[in-house]
């Protein structure tokens, strides 16, 4: 009798599963749901109950995983079965021509069969699937080595735990996909953030490599993330001999892939393609970026080959900048952490890349001056990857009559303290240090990732604690009273007791991050891992004096006098001292960088130019990561420049100085590519 229940409920089991990701797809993939949300979670419900009830026929395939489970303590590094490789870019049709030259060459082709597919602006994911059941997943990492990230990809609906049977043969499969977030997605997040006091999301590509990044899995099911799935590896397995074959092959297995690509007979088509994509992109519910080209040959792969970080048989076509036009209501002047005043447009909200854009930067007074922006004026306004847009220039035959240039208020806006402003700086400041706006300020950078690393100190947290007395300085973290703090509206005894912990954990971080955390002016990231090198300790720097900080190299004269000044004054001694009896203690640093071991180790390395497949921010990471310095400008004393596209006058410099000069592919040769 208990076989045939067993085998009567395993049949319940298996066919709630296919129910239920028959769902998921119509959802997910189709945007066309034939069940209520109602309906489907009783179907859920039922699944996860059995699944509980018998615990023996469970399986790891089943859609209940994708709740997620307990938190993880780290990502474990796992190397990628084949090297995940990045697309070079490109931002002409007249480069996508050579590009075409350049494979007709290799390949002795007049003519090549391409595809064009649209290029989505998320974070790269390497699936791998054995028997048709999905059993790892990596992140991109530096193309060799990935984070595991297999129990936060569980959760993601439209990614298949089981592939469609009949459709792949038994064995290994690894495909690479794109994890993205729909505008509509990062929207309800940000509603999320916000309800929950954190800072919300800049753009849905950074959400979604947030989301990625959470070690609780169980907090990423709750985030709407998605996936594309575009590349077989070792396609010729699976009797696949070109890419748009490729793609139908990905559909019929399950995967989810996207509907914007073309096949297309020579370059021109794909030309054509490219262009069109980039005309359409606006009515897309998802963030792109460009299109992606690619040999749809692929026995040609081998021939075209790869160099040490992306392959010649495609290329990525990144669209320009999208730009409108709007009117400008007001000029607001907010106050940061160092006291500078910055003028902020308020526009008339206008869809830009997918988003509502509301307020635009104007950088500084000088700036509006030069262009003459006044209130009322129609500007053009553009969004290229930045956080905030920015205010390109005026349409002058839409300009109001009687309209006055705009200057900046002679008081702080927040504390009515006078304005300063310096001869050797175009900057306005406050220099009231009591000053509401700037005490926020300096709490958000001193809590920021790449700072002391305090989770759930975001703006909106920040500011009840600073309106509701708590703390007037970064000190004062480290005396909150939880009973007051779970008072706070935006808290509670749980994210109390949570931020709390974070900022106990945060006393041993190191004396860089510390540094940098502390806000001092002039001092950068870069700086302040200069300086806790050099020093390795917190007291050696406070007893330095002028002259021997002038003296490391990328300090000098300004720096030297800012950090002393700020060490030396009353106010940056007693916070000092508030810290350290409150028992922040950056670690002894046991080996500065010119003690360490390795060819970059102590090398100073300056970036210049469009680098073909990394980001400046992820060139400086694998350089700081190898012991090496990222200076801003060349000299005698540079070791290294490394030169992408455009790199002008500081390549010309280091060559005039006899400076080597290197490549993407050299620096990633040197650094043991990223590790």
């Amino acid at each position: 009798m208990r076989v045939e229940s067993l085998e009567a409920i395993g049949k319940r089991i298996r066919r709630l599963r296919r129910e239920i990701e028959r769902h998921d797809r119509l959802y997910y993939e189709k945007a066309d749901p034939v069940i209520t949300d109602r309906e489907y979670d009783a179907l859920f419900r039922e699944l996860r109950e059995l699944e509980e009830e018998y615990p023996e026929l469970r399986s790891s395939d089943s859609p209940t995983n994708r709740v997620g489970g307990a938190p993880l303590e780290g990502f474990e590094q796992l190397p990628h079965r084949t090297p995940m490789l990045s697309l070079d870019n490109t931002y002409s049709p007249e480069e996508l021509i050579e590009f075409d030259e350049r494979v007709r060459k290799l390949t002795g082709l007049e003519k090549v069969v391409y595809t064009a597919e649209m290029k989505l602006d998320g974070v790269a994911v390497a699936l791998t699937y054995e028997d048709g059941v999905l059993q790892r997943a990596l992140s991109r990492g530096n193309g060799w080595v990935g984070d595991d990230i297999t129990r936060n990809i569980r959760t993601v609906h439209s990614i298949p735990l089981r592939l469609e049977k009949g459709v792949v043969p038994p064995g290994i499969l690894d495909v690479r996909g794109e994890v993205y977030l729909t505008y509509e997605g990062l929207e309800a997040m940000n509603r999320a953030q916000e309800g929950a006091g954190e800072k919300p999301f800049a753009n849905p590509r950074n959400a979604a490599a947030g989301s990625l990044k959470l070690l609780d899995s169980s907090l990423v099911a709750k985030r709407p993330l998605r996936c594309f799935v575009f590349q077989v590896v070792e396609p010729e397995r699976f009797g696949l001999a070109t890419q748009w074959e490729t793609l139908r092959f990905l559909r019929s297995a399950g995967f989810p892939v996207s509907d914007d690509s073309k096949l297309c007979d020579g370059i021109d088509e794909a030309v054509k393609a490219c262009l069109f994509f980039q005309q359409s992109r606006a009515d897309l519910p998802y963030a792109t970026d460009g299109a992606v080209i690619k040999v749809n040959d692929l026995s040609l792969y081998g021939d075209l080959g790869a160099t040490a970080r992306s392959p010649r048989w495609g290329i990525a076509y990144k669209f320009p900048a999208e730009r409108k036009r709007t009117v400008l209501k007001e000029i607001v002047a907010q106050v940061g952490r160092t006291g500078a005043v910055t003028p902020v447009a308020i526009v008339e909200p206008v869809e830009l890349a997918g988003t509502t854009v509301r307020r635009a930067t104007l950088h500084n007074e000088e700036e509006i001056a030069r262009r003459d922006i006044r209130l009322g004026d129609t500007v053009w306004i553009e969004k290229s990857g930045e956080i905030i847009p920015r205010i390109l220039g005026v349409v002058e035959e839409k300009r109001p009559e009687e309209t006055a240039p705009y200057t900046l208020p002679s008081d702080c806006p927040v504390c009515a303290s006078p304005l300063v402003r310096s001869d050797d700086e175009v900057a306005v400041r406050c220099e009231n240090p009591s000053c509401p706006a700037q005490v926020r300020g300096r709490i958000v950078h001193f809590a920021a990732r790449n700072a002391m690393d305090i989770e759930g100190l975001g703006v909106k947290a920040v500011d009840a604690i600073v309106s509701g007395g708590l703390a007037s300085d970064i000190a004062g973290l480290y005396h909150l009273d939880g009973e007051r703090l779970a008072a706070l509206e935006r808290f509670g005894e749980k994210s109390a007791k949570n931020l709390l912990a974070s900022v106990e954990e945060s006393k041993g971080r190191s004396l860089a991050r510390f540094l940098f955390g502390l806000g001092i002016r002039r001092v950068g990231r870069t700086v302040a891992a200069v300086l806790a090198s050099h020093f390795g300790s917190l007291d050696r720097l406070r007893s330095a004096g002028e002259e021997e900080l002038a003296d490391i190299d990328d300090v000098g004269p300004v720096i030297a006098r800012s950090v002393v000044r700020f060490f030396r004054s009353d106010e940056g001694s007693r916070l000092i001292d508030r810290l350290l009896e409150a028992g922040v203690s950056p670690p002894v640093e046991e080996k500065t960088r010119r003690e360490a071991e390795g060819a970059v180790a102590g090398k100073r390395f300056v970036l210049t130019g469009k680098l073909p497949t990394l980001k400046r921010n992820e060139a400086r990471g694998i350089i700081e990561g190898a012991g090496g310095i990222v200076v801003s400008s060349v000299s005698g004393k540079t070791d290294f420049v490394v030169a992408g596209k455009s790199s002008g006058s500081k390549r010309k410099k280091a060559e005039e100085l006899g400076v080597p000069v290197i490549d993407e592919e050299e620096l990633l040769r040197m650094t043991g590519g990223g590790e």
